[in-house]
């Protein structure tokens, strides 16, 4: 790894995770899961496009995209119980096939320094994974959700919200992500976005996305974030 890439480190104090796909395989669960149900209602989409638009996304920004799309392609009214009926299909997978990501705990560990969770999901389900994996022990206290603020992904105010948690400046955060959503709203906040694309469901051109939304390096493993340091 080359001094460039060391450089992302030189100005940080802080460490700012999302969880599905980054500290869990969850995401490629869920892209599965919500794409058949999706095709069952009538809404498809190409791979890549479903993974750019919508993964990073909170849910309440999810179901409003997904119902705007419902309304323009198929007709009628979106089903209320989106949001139930996904869960019922998603969580027996999520309690079976739930891991960790290799690697973060030695990532955690080396670094030293103050470490968050921000992720999209709610919080209860989001804490429910760390446990599933072991990881909660990482982070806790310092686990936060969109239900922590009022705008989600891809706006800045959950990264903000962790950082003043952790109380580090904003510039003096790194952010790993692996959504365009989630980089974007990293550099909205003003914090350094190494893209990831180790958790099982990137596509090819995921790691392009990555860095056109502003990511100043993308990775596949956090192996190579550990190198970094």
């Amino acid at each position: 790894m080359g001094l460039g890439f060391r450089m992302v480190f030189t100005d940080c104090d802080a460490l700012i995770f999302d969880s599905d796909g980054v500290l869990v395989n969850s995401e490629v669960i869920n892209i599965a899961v919500e794409q058949e149900y999706l095709a069952e209602l009538g809404l498809t989409y190409d791979y890549a496009t479903y993974v750019s638009r919508f993964v990073g996304l909170a849910n309440a920004d999810f179901h409003a995209q997904l119902a705007a799309d419902f309304n323009e392609h198929v007709g009628g009214e979106f089903p209320q119980d989106f949001g139930s009926q996904l869960d019922e299909r998603i969580w027996p997978r999520i309690e079976a096939e739930l891991k960790p990501l290799d690697g973060v705990e030695k990532l955690v560990a080396a670094f030293g320094g103050r470490v968050a969770v921000g992720s999209s999901a709610s919080i209860d389900k989001l804490v429910r994974k760390l446990e599933l994996t072991k990881l909660e022990r990482l982070f806790a206290p310092h686990i936060y959700s969109a239900d922590h603020v009022q705008r989600g992904k891809p706006a800045p105010d959950l990264f903000l919200y962790a950082a003043s948690q952790i109380d580090v400046q904003p510039e003096r955060c790194v952010v790993i992500e692996d959504s365009v959503n989630g980089v974007l709203a990293a550099r909205a906040a003003n914090m350094t976005a190494i893209g990831f694309v180790g958790g099982g469901h990137a596509d090819s051109g995921l790691a392009e996305r990555l860095k056109a939304s502003g990511a100043a390096t993308v990775v596949s493993s956090h192996a190579e974030i550990l190198e970094m340091l």
